[in-house]
């Protein structure tokens, strides 16, 4: 080996920056084992292992283990089979992760107790089949004897939300808070009185029409707007837009009954975790979040009721 340039165990520390006890630690484990030694007894490395080192050290950072490093530097097995296995190992300890990110935070965020930390936890490792069996049962629910209708099973199929394979910490927070809301009684119930609601007013022959809150929406936008009182004289033209629209879809006169008709339903679906859902199906699937619904309803419940006559007494 005459006229060959050995390094000692400090020559090698200077220029890798790695400290002596780690380059012996990785020379004892055969990681980078010495090329020879001095008459002294004292280990030298060829040229080749300072680069071997910084390879080391850059598997070490992304997580190998030695075996497999020792592997990978002595060519048994090729580095880019390792890399691949080793990165698909740590996306599993991302999603994990995040798992436990949205838990962490939904709980901060709540001031949850244990019980509740819990069922969180729990959902939030729910398998595919058990989140699809979660919401499906709510929309059974919400939709009983409704399905077979035409229009519903496009209906179902957009409320229904599919949660990515690797879902971000904010997709999985949303899961989360879904899955609660389809679990709450009270929200099950109200929802389906609005699918029964939204049924009757549909059982016109014709062409598919816009609902009673869709009707309002589009209507009571411009007053919101421009901040108009519900109350006041210049909401009367609102009113009877809305009105006179409905009572055209529907085939109702625009009377009293038609207003108490109208009435019952606005009440109904205004309900700010019916606006809560349709934000959250919108994280969870990709979609564009809509236009909540609630304020404008709110406003023309509150400027319907200004002008329905007083009940007899």
């Amino acid at each position: 080996m005459s006229g060959q340039t050995f390094h000692t165990i400090g020559d090698l520390a200077r220029r890798t920056g790695l400290s002596v006890k780690t380059i012996r630690y990785y020379a004892d484990s055969g990681v980078v084992p010495p090329t020879d030694r001095s008459p002294a007894g004292y280990r030298r490395y060829g040229p080749a292992a300072v680069a071997r080192l910084e390879l080391v050290r850059t598997l070490r950072d992304l997580g190998l283990d030695l075996a497999t490093i020792r592997r990978v530097v002595d060519h048994e097995v090729p580095l880019p089979e390792v890399a691949a296995a080793h990165a698909e190992a740590l996306a599993v300890q991302i999603r994990v992760l995040r798992l436990r990110q949205a838990v962490l935070t939904a709980a901060a965020r709540r001031g949850s107790g244990p019980a509740e930390v819990d069922e969180l936890h729990r959902l939030a490792r729910l398998t595919t089949r058990e989140r699809g069996q979660l919401v499906a049962d709510f929309l059974d629910s919400v939709f009983a004897g409704l399905g077979d209708r035409p229009a519903y099973p496009g209906v179902i199929v957009s409320m229904t939300p599919e949660l990515p394979d690797d879902p971000s910490t904010e997709q999985v927070e949303a899961w989360l808070e879904l899955a609660e809301l389809c679990r709450e009684p009270e929200f099950r119930a109200r929802m389906r009185r609005l699918a029964r609601q939204h049924a009757a007013d549909h059982d016109v022959p014709g062409l598919p029409r816009p609902d009673a809150v869709a009707v309002v929406r589009d209507a009571v936008a411009p007053a919101l707007a421009a901040g108009l009182d519900p109350g006041s004289p210049d909401a009367d033209p609102v009113v009877a837009a809305v009105t006179s629209r409905y009572a055209s879809l529907h085939g109702h006169s625009d009377e009293g009954d038609l207003r108490r008709r109208l009435l019952e339903r606005l009440v109904a679906a205004n309900d700010p975790r019916r606006d809560r859902y349709l934000d959250l199906l919108a994280v969870l699937n990709g979609w564009s979040a809509g236009d909540a619904t609630v304020p404008a309803v709110d406003w023309f419940i509150r400027a319907l009721r200004h002008r329905m006559p007083e009940p007899a007494r």
